[in-house]
């Protein structure tokens, strides 16, 4: 992973985005709960026109092959008409015989070529849409806020941004060409029938009434079936990745039965609802097959004794039955175009319901510039904040005022579920506050462009989070790259310096030191090590702010004594906020505030608020509870 900072887009937004409103986050879709859609298949469908838009051109040609290719089909019975009325009945020239060979063949040919240029056509700008909305989708994720992160799972956001794109663009180079060749296909198709032999065109026309109908009760009974079936994917999906992230504990408690039967049960939910629509498919297409069929044995018997009669061509008759085999591919072929196009309609509705979540956290429409740090780094304030959850009843924080002064460390302490962890992602702006402000020397932060806060704020989360990289790219992974960032020899010292901070030596020992992968979230090194390398990657930023949301929770207590001495020396000029969970992370602040109730009921120095604030007595009794229960359970 390249370390960079966020960059504008480099084209602009298709106009699905730039038409979005204040509209709420929908509820993450379910199996048990279908989502309301829109009106219809073709409203839904129609909104991949932004995104179809540069593939257009191509698209239209290779229709326009195909379309051409199919009326050729069409005038190859025409030919025959001819051919049989005139030098087979009337023992014409072996001339025009071969003539009539030749042109068939020529037809046959320039067939194939058309049906070639088709797939040449479309090929290639199918997959270019499909490659640009994976790019949006993934570009909106990066987006959305946390909140949104919390709701949805990974298997929900993985089927779409795979499964469903995959379905968007098989539709779009094959199913939508097909149903508009097949569809004008049949009417021609039905017209030279008719204009050949109106009463057994009659004949054929009835049938297609039946045809309709059960068209439209199949796209009412697919469309729910079909997105049940997605929506179960997702969560099989998610069920796969949360057990293979938790396998560890999985295996340490001997779960895995369990785990195999909630699995077992959500992928046998998912084969029946298969089932389902194979069995919905399966009986249109019957229908498809039979009824077509059924009005050409009818269009027989009239037809032979309408000639018996002379009242039709010998040519005619033969015309009319090449033309309705011609006809009636694309007829049995219509149930399967439908279905392709509702599983279409479903996995873009799908996708639209990630892609129309707005960003509860904006960049304002004319951003102010960002404050200059003085030397010993910026001023925090917090004025009046208060924070509720969408779905809370209570406010997490309520009424917080708090000054993080240039320079100093401030530790906050408050008793579990207080609001700590809520309070310090309010000041990189990962949420906003419900009420009131955060100031950044003196800005509020919601006038500033959310890249330019989270350049002069760093973090360090107690749960750290790796990326599939090397140890140098992650640890470096806040530095920008090209002119705006460090050279190479300045990002080596500041990669040395950060590691040596956080005690990280044991980069060293690793197959390829600081250029070795760390796996999947880091899983293959231990806990503390990798909040080393987090704490490593807050420090190589040298922040103007520093959240550390108790990043050494899973050092042994000599490590912690070493790492707290370096964070001394290399955050003199920085402004840090602690989160505290245990008593000796208090150790590297020099005040403490006290979170209470959602307030801030108290700041001082670690002896003062002993002498003077119950609470805080309290809180850190709790705490050397909880670090006498670890050092027991290790």
């Amino acid at each position: 992973m390249r370390a960079s900072r966020r960059t504008p887009r480099e084209r602009v937004q298709p106009r699905t985005l730039r038409r979005l409103a204040a509209r709420t986050a929908p509820t993450p879709p379910s199996s048990s709960s279908p989502p309301q859609r829109p009106a219809s298949t073709v409203r839904s469908l129609l909104r991949l026109v932004d995104w179809a838009r540069p593939a257009l051109p191509r698209m239209l040609l290779g229709t326009l092959a195909a379309l051409c290719a199919s009326l050729i089909a069409l005038a190859v019975p025409q030919v025959l008409r001819e051919l049989v009325n005139g030098p087979l009945l009337t023992s014409g020239s072996r001339t025009a015989v071969l003539a009539a060979v030749g042109l068939v063949l020529v037809l046959g040919v320039v067939e194939a070529v058309l049906i070639w240029s088709r797939r040449v056509f479309v090929a290639t700008p199918g997959t270019t849409v499909e490659a640009t909305m994976r790019l949006d989708l993934f570009r909106h994720l990066l987006d959305l806020p946390l909140s949104f992160h919390d709701r949805w799972s990974t298997g929900q956001l993985l089927q779409r941004a795979m499964s469903d794109l995959s379905t968007v663009r098989r539709w779009l180079i094959f199913g939508l060409l097909m149903l508009v060749v097949s569809i004008t296909t049949v009417v021609v198709g039905v017209g030279l029938m008719l204009w050949t032999a109106w009463p057994l065109g009659l004949v054929y026309l009835v049938g297609a009434v039946p045809v309709m109908v059960l068209g439209f009760r199949f796209g009412e009974d697919y469309r729910v079936v079909a997105r049940r079936a997605r929506d179960q994917a997702g969560d099989l999906a998610g069920r796969v990745e949360e057990s293979v992230h938790g396998i560890r504990v999985l295996k340490a408690f001997g779960r895995g039965r369990d785990a195999l039967g909630d699995f077992t049960r959500d992928a046998e939910g998912l084969r029946e609802t298969e089932v389902h629509k194979a069995r919905t498919l399966s009986r249109v297409t019957l229908a498809l097959g039979v009824i077509p069929e059924t009005a050409a044995a009818v269009s027989l018997v009239l037809g032979v004794w309408l000639a018996s009669q002379g009242r039709l061509s010998v040519g005619a008759l033969v015309a009319f039955f090449a033309t309705a085999a011609v006809v009636n591919a694309p007829v049995e072929r219509i149930g399967q175009l439908l279905a392709m196009t509702l599983d279409a309609r479903t996995a873009t509705d799908r996708y639209l319901d990630v892609l129309e979540t707005v960003s509860e956290v904006q960049d304002p429409p004319r951003p102010l510039a960002p404050p200059t740090p003085g030397p010993q780094g910026a001023r925090v304030e917090l004025r009046g904040v208060a924070f509720t959850h969408d779905d809370g009843d209570r406010p997490v924080l309520d009424g917080v005022d708090l000054v993080l002064e240039p320079g100093r460390t401030t530790a906050l302490v408050g008793l579990t579920g207080s609001g700590k962890t809520t309070l310090a992602q309010l000041v990189p702006r990962l949420v906003d506050p419900t009420e009131g402000q955060v100031l950044l020397d003196g800005v509020d932060v919601r006038d500033l462009r959310r890249e330019d806060v989270r350049s002069a704020v760093a973090v360090a989360f107690e749960d750290p989070v790796l990326f599939s990289e090397s140890v140098a790219e992650n640890v470096l992974l806040g530095l920008p790259d090209g002119a705006d960032g460090p050279g190479a020899a300045e990002r080596e010292r500041l990669l040395a310096e950060a590691l040596r901070v956080a005690e990280a030596d044991f980069v060293a020992d690793l197959p390829d030191g600081v250029e070795t992968r760390v796996g999947e979230e880091g899983l293959s090194l231990s806990g503390g090590q990798r909040q080393r390398l987090a704490l490593a990657r807050a420090v190589a930023a040298h922040p103007s702010v520093l959240v550390l949301d108790d990043p050494l929770s899973a050092l042994d207590v000599t490590t912690e004594a070493v790492v707290t001495e370096r964070l001394r020396d290399v955050l003199a000029g920085t402004t840090t906020l602690v989160v505290a969970h245990r008593t000796s992370t208090v150790a590297l602040a020099d005040r403490v505030a006290v979170l209470e109730d959602g307030r801030i009921t108290g700041v001082g120095t670690h002896d003062e608020l002993l002498r003077e604030h119950p609470h805080y007595r309290y809180v850190l009794t709790a705490m050397s509870a909880q670090d006498d229960d670890e050092e027991g359970a290790a």
